[in-house]
């Protein structure tokens, strides 16, 4: 395909709509004008017989400019020759071979055939045409009865035209209207010329500022006033350029709160290491040092699965995720079991077991956990999962009886790297919140009957 830019697609359209019309006019114009003007030629014929056939009729009515294509005074071209008793004259009697020798070669040649086409028409008036020597001969036979001329049972009228003049009209008509078109044409430019610079400027201005933020330089923002098109255009162009600076920021802070968080680590196990190398133990024993560093090492690399699946899940789509009927009970006791294993002290009450709704395993088993593990970190005494369901939609609930969240903290707890003051690495809620926004779902927290309740709903039909 050739690629043209878009002042070359303007001007190449507007040729080509001229090309087409010109054709257009070209094949039809003149079939149609040739054929009104061969209709006007017989009416033109058959008002002339008319008036020789009936001078004084009130019928007969001459052309006016309002309603005929052909100049009424035309009619001084129309011949005539009436045949009466087979004997031929003009209308004025004159002998029929002085009539032929008056008539042009085209015509005389032709009379023979218009005599005879006369004799056999059967029906009171017709028209016809014939071809000689390269001229068209329109003609018009009307029959008239001799009335009491016992002599003469009937007169024919044979009115003819030739084509000439029909002709010079449809040339003339033609070449005013080439006239016309090329008129036409070069007022058309006109209106491509505005329309070029119009959608030049801004489609300009609009590349620069893309070529800039393919260099990511997006600082300067982009607002055009005028029409609502490039209006809108420019509004969806300020709109990506707003989300790529968020995404930029969210992607240094990212990587800055993951520089953070595994500098602390890195440190100690390095320190640790280093300290056993040149024989001091940090620690009473060898065991005990070697803990420490183990312990840390198992944080890092906790730290680091949490940061690649949360940055895994920016990347799925919604329509990625792997959907099938959950039951909620089957989840909460199999979570309960293992999580009551770390805190003894801790009672887990499960409710809505018998519920079943639609999600992707594998993350809705993560969302309970860290929902789970992070009410461990604040429950006195008592965890409660459970859920709830209406018509359309199921929530997931995990609560706790610790101390309520501040209203602050409540909307900003779910971003990622927020911590509480007893949080680990920040990813946690940052997790529940992509995986419910990944379900078509919303998350929140409220403090309500003197516990935290984080509630996660979900839409049964996904």
């Amino acid at each position: 395909m050739i690629r043209m830019n878009l002042t070359r697609r303007i001007w190449l359209s507007f040729l080509a709509l001229l090309v087409l019309l010109g054709l257009s006019l070209t094949i039809i114009y003149p079939l149609s004008i040739q054929g009104t003007l061969t209709e006007e030629t017989y009416r033109i014929i058959e008002q002339h017989q008319q008036q020789l056939v009936s001078p004084l009729s009130g019928q007969f009515s001459p052309p006016t400019t309002d309603d005929a294509l052909i100049d009424p005074q035309s009619e001084r071209d129309v011949g005539t020759i009436y045949i009466a008793d087979q004997v031929g004259g003009s209308a004025t009697g004159e002998d029929l071979e002085d009539i032929l020798e008056a008539l042009p070669e085209e015509v005389e040649d032709a009379v023979p055939e218009m005599v005879d086409q006369a004799f056999a028409q059967e029906q009171g008036t017709g028209r016809y045409e014939v071809t000689n020597q390269d001229s068209t001969i329109f003609y018009v036979v009307t029959q008239v009865d001799a009335g009491d001329d016992e002599d003469v049972d009937e007169i024919l009228y044979i009115s003819f035209m030739l084509d000439s003049y029909r002709d010079s009209m449809v040339n003339q008509l033609w070449e005013n209207l080439v006239y016309l078109m090329l008129i036409t044409a070069a007022f058309s430019l006109l209106p491509v010329m505005w329309l070029t610079r119009y959608l030049r400027k801004p489609l300009r201005l609009l590349g620069s500022h893309f070529e800039q933020i393919a260099k990511r330089n997006w600082k300067e923002p982009f607002h055009w006033e005028g029409d609502e098109d490039f209006q809108k255009l420019s509004d969806q162009f300020e709109l990506m350029r707003q989300n790529l600076i968020r995404y930029d920021n969210a992607q240094k802070t990212f990587i800055q709160h993951a520089s953070h968080e595994l500098k602390t680590p890195i440190m100690v196990v390095k320190t640790y290491a280093q300290s056993v190398k040149d024989g001091v133990l940090p620690k009473k024993t060898v065991e005990e040092t070697m803990d420490v560093i183990l312990q840390e090492s198992n944080r890092m690399d906790q730290r680091v699965k949490d940061m690649l699946y949360f940055t895994k899940l920016g990347n799925l789509k919604k329509e990625t995720i792997n959907l099938e009927d959950l039951s909620f009970g089957a989840l909460a006791y199999r979570l309960e079991e293992r999580y009551r294993l770390q805190r003894d002290d801790l009672q887990f009450v499960v409710q809505g077991a018998d519920i079943i709704f639609k999600g992707d395993r594998e993350h809705i088993q993560v969302l309970l956990e860290n929902l789970i593990e992070n009410a461990m970190r604040y429950a006195e005494s008592t965890i409660w999962i459970r859920a709830e369901q209406t018509k359309e939609e199921v929530i997931l609930i995990v609560e706790n009886d610790g101390d309520p969240i501040d209203e602050e903290d409540m909307q900003t707890m779910f971003d990622p790297f927020r911590k509480g003051n007893k949080g680990q690495f920040g990813l946690g809620l940052a997790i529940v919140r992509q995986i419910t926004e990944l379900h078509h779902g919303r998350h929140g927290v409220v403090n309500e009957n003197g516990r935290v309740s984080f509630q996660m709903t979900l839409p049964r039909q996904i």
